[in-house]
């Protein structure tokens, strides 16, 4: 099984990566505050802190990222083709990818933000993957 899908791996792990590294970016900005308790950003912090932006994506990643995994597992169990699954995983790795530094360089309060637009991108990807499993599942 895992053979056939090695194209799927390699983009998956990089997803996992992001997160990991989102969180020491998240982690550092926060130490390197003046004044701050450990595990908690001020609720009085907004976009325009870096530190607000990268708690917010890493939490943004949480709250995604895992279902997003599970969907993969999902599609490998019941025998998605590799090569559709992979290209659903890049897709998906470069959208977040994308959200994740326009996060960081964009401070805005605005409704979209251009970050909105590849946060989307990935949520498609996700229902490409959960609507291709289910095809799959009910043939």
């Amino acid at each position: 099984m895992f053979l056939e899908y090695q194209s799927v791996l390699l983009p998956s792990v990089l997803v996992i990566f992001m997160v990991v590294l989102q969180s020491l970016i998240a982690t550092v900005a926060h130490r390197k505050q003046q004044q701050y308790v450990p595990g908690i950003v001020d609720s009085n912090l907004s976009h325009e802190s870096f530190v607000f932006r990268s708690n917010r994506t890493f939490l943004n990643s949480l709250e995604n990222v895992p279902v997003f995994v599970l969907s993969v597992i999902f599609a490998m169990f019941v025998g998605v083709d590799s090569g559709s699954l992979s290209n659903a995983v890049w897709v998906y790795l470069a959208a977040r990818v994308i959200h994740m530094v326009l996060y960081y360089v964009i401070a805005t309060e605005k409704n979209p933000s251009p970050r909105s637009y590849f946060y989307m991108i990935a949520i498609f990807a996700q229902l490409y993957v959960l609507v291709i499993s289910l095809l799959k599942l009910a043939s």
